[in-house]
């Protein structure tokens, strides 16, 4: 063979392997793990709904794989006083439509929120210290807070900018449908089918780098067997949230890999600390008790004292937990390194329960979802017979996500687990903690309605500080009494992962977010 022949062949074969690269670029299909309820970016936070939005939708600031903050519609931010940020956008960024980004679609995506109506847990809480917007030019606007307000450049990560021009007046049902499905994302509406998939195609007005892939198919499959069942078959290019029990074997498959780090949420269970009589607690007897046994410190350490954190982390997680002992985990803004995850002790709790006037323990009820967090059905068993082994007999309600936020809404559960991941410990705070507060957004979250005064207080100050380093020694003390006061039982931080294609890359996000645009060929 000549070398001339040799060349020509070698430059086919590479362009043959450029060709395949292309062609296996064109489309990445995605598997979530968890139920879309809304494609309406601001009518539920939850993480399932952000996932896709985040395709089509952006805001203000953004955060990196490690959570922290970086530029995102706004190229910069600053403090010009205690009560006023100015952000000045982007002059590149347009809609899908072609039309430019504005500070008139910012100023009403900011106030689109508090008028949604309907939401089981919306997004007013992160715009709830904005006391008014003023638009000073089409790439600048001014944001007045309440009060003194450190955590606004955080909070409005949180708020996706949309298209004034197609969502106003536009309903959930605008959304799902594609009609205001507008936004600045690196990714545009094609189909939407409830319960399925979101289909997406690259857009050419995006102002970032462009994105990989032409096409995106995002598919919902909630069943971890399902969703690891399709990545073997080749259905699927990557899957979020891999299965415990698959991992091993996907590792050992040459055409597939795992990505994995520590995540930003914390499970645990909070318990009803307002009511007299809460829903599914009742003596060894099924009698009302006189009581509320949840609101006594003695029986909310007797509980935690009975989960053996490190037993669910290595058998119920199979390694993808860290016991948990804190808000926030490892890493995130106001998490405190000296608290230690609860011990087990089992005769412990038991002695706590009789010092309490329980010696013969009670019944509780046991709620949660059975789709949302990694093995949160197994979990919630695992914890049941950890407790009634304490003598707290317990039973488990477990369903899918949707119908278990009804159920809390509707003050149904006493006794309920929940996972929540945060920029910092003091937004965590206001959420999962502080006392409820419509008008200011505190509590949202707080299912068990727990009241402390002192930690709302420390909680205030640091989300009124400009100065982090102020803030975050007032959010990690607040993090710390809430911890010793057990607001909630922590029981661990999950460890994420992903499984993909072996010629896929993909940064580990601490959020546990999946963006098509963040993953690259090989």
């Amino acid at each position: 063979m000549t070398f001339r022949s040799r060349n020509l062949i070698t430059s086919l074969l590479l362009l043959a392997g450029l060709h395949a690269i292309t062609a296996s670029a064109a489309e990445l299909r995605i598997g979530l793990s968890g139920e879309v309820t809304s494609l309406d970016p601001h009518f539920l936070a939850a993480q399932p709904n952000l996932t896709v939005a985040r395709h089509v939708f952006e805001s203000l600031t953004d955060v990196d794989p490690q959570t922290r903050l970086i530029p995102g519609l706004a190229e910069r931010w600053r403090a010009i006083d205690t009560l006023t940020w100015e952000f000045n956008l982007r002059r590149d960024a347009r809609f899908h439509d072609g039309s430019p980004l504005t500070a008139d679609d910012v100023a009403f995506s900011l106030a689109r929120p508090l008028s949604i109506k309907g939401s089981p847990g919306g997004f007013a809480a992160f715009v709830r210290a904005v006391a008014s917007t003023t638009v000073v030019d089409a790439h600048t606007i001014r944001v007045r807070t309440k009060y003194p307000y450190g955590a606004l450049p955080e909070d409005l990560n949180s708020i996706l900018i949309v298209s004034k021009k197609h969502a106003e007046n536009a309903g959930p049902e605008d959304f799902d449908s594609g009609r205001a499905m507008v936004g600045t994302g690196p990714y545009r509406f094609v189909r939407y089918q409830r319960g399925d998939r979101l289909e997406l195609a690259r857009s050419e007005h995006w102002w970032g780098k462009a994105a990989p892939w032409d096409r995106v198919t995002l598919r919902v499959i909630p069943a971890d067997p399902s969703r690891t069942a399709a990545l073997l078959a080749g259905e699927l290019d990557v899957i979020e949230h891999v299965p415990s029990a698959d991992i091993n074997n996907i590792n050992k498959n040459n055409k597939l890999r795992v990505i994995q780090t520590t995540s930003w949420r914390t499970i645990l269970l909070h318990l009803d600390q307002y009511r007299a009589q809460p829903p599914g607690i009742t003596d060894t007897a099924g009698k009302p008790l006189a009581a509320n046994p949840l609101m006594d410190i003695r029986v909310r350490r007797a509980i935690s004292k009975a989960i053996h954190r490190e037993a669910i982390a290595a058998k119920v997680m199979e390694g993808l937990a860290i016991p948990a002992a804190n808000i926030v985990s490892p890493g995130v803004f106001g998490h405190n390194g000296t608290l230690k995850a609860e011990a087990y002790d089992l005769e412990g709790a038991r002695k706590l329960l009789a010092e309490a006037g329980y010696p013969n323990g009670f019944r509780i009820t046991l709620t949660g979802p059975n789709n949302r967090y990694i093995n949160d059905e197994q979990v919630l068993q695992a914890v049941a017979q950890m407790l009634t082994r304490a003598g707290i007999q317990t039973r488990v309600e477990a369903m899918p996500m949707s119908a278990f936020l009804g159920r809390v809404r509707k003050e149904e559960t006493a006794v309920s687990l929940l996972g929540w991941g945060s920029f910092a410990a003091d937004l965590a705070l206001r959420s999962l903690v502080a006392a409820p507060n419509a008008e200011k957004g505190y509590g949202a979250w707080n299912w068990g309605r727990y009241s402390n005064p002192k930690i709302d207080s420390l909680m205030e100050q640091a989300l009124a500080s400009v100065d982090r380093t102020k803030r975050e020694a007032l959010a990690r003390e607040g993090n710390t009494l809430a911890m010793q006061d057990l607001a909630f039982i922590p029981v661990h931080h999950q460890v994420v992962s992903w499984a993909m294609r072996a010629n896929l890359a993909y940064a580990a996000r601490t959020d546990e977010f999946t963006f098509a645009h963040h993953f690259t060929p090989r």
